[in-house]
């Protein structure tokens, strides 16, 4: 059975703008340097065409990566589903640290997807996972490697 990928709209677009970058641009570009690093003879001292073909090895496994984690995506528009007022993928929660009595805001979405400095955290995310399911004004515990937070969800938008 293949596991499922999930990741919102915009992680699968980034992807497939990735993915074309990759195939259109880099590739014909390595293709050229090694062809070109070829023209300088004996192929065992030439050091541009070993990086060249480095580089080639690295984009073709990104390729292979990306592709494969778009066939087995499963791509979750959480703009068409309801609000029930539980935590989902997808969707923006925002809570409040009741020690410190900081408020932060994060978008729950896949692996790839995820920057901390964009409030984007991963659905795997020891934070996420103990958001999920949960309703608004609900009290949760974070387990975290420096120790157990208390967060209150203020709001849960699904946008």
């Amino acid at each position: 059975m293949i596991n499922l990928i999930p990741m919102t709209v915009r992680g699968a677009e980034k992807l497939r703008q990735e993915l074309q970058q990759l195939k259109s641009i880099k590739r014909p570009r390595i293709i050229n340097a090694i062809a070109e690093a070829r023209q300088h003879g004996d192929l065992k001292e030439n050091a541009e065409y070993h990086s060249a073909r480095e580089e080639q090895s690295f984009c073709e496994g990104r390729i292979k990566e990306i592709e494969a984690k778009l066939s087995n995506s499963q791509i979750i528009d959480v703009t068409k589903l309801s609000n029930n007022g539980r935590v989902i993928f997808g969707s923006t929660v925002t809570v409040l640290n009741i020690k410190t009595n900081e408020k932060f805001t994060y978008q729950i979405v896949g692996d790839d997807e995820s920057d901390f400095k964009q409030n984007l955290i991963s659905i795997n995310s020891p934070m996420s996972r103990g958001l999920i399911g949960k309703k608004n004004n609900a009290t949760v515990v974070i387990y975290t490697p420096g120790g157990n937070v208390e967060y209150k969800i203020l709001k849960i938008d699904y946008i």
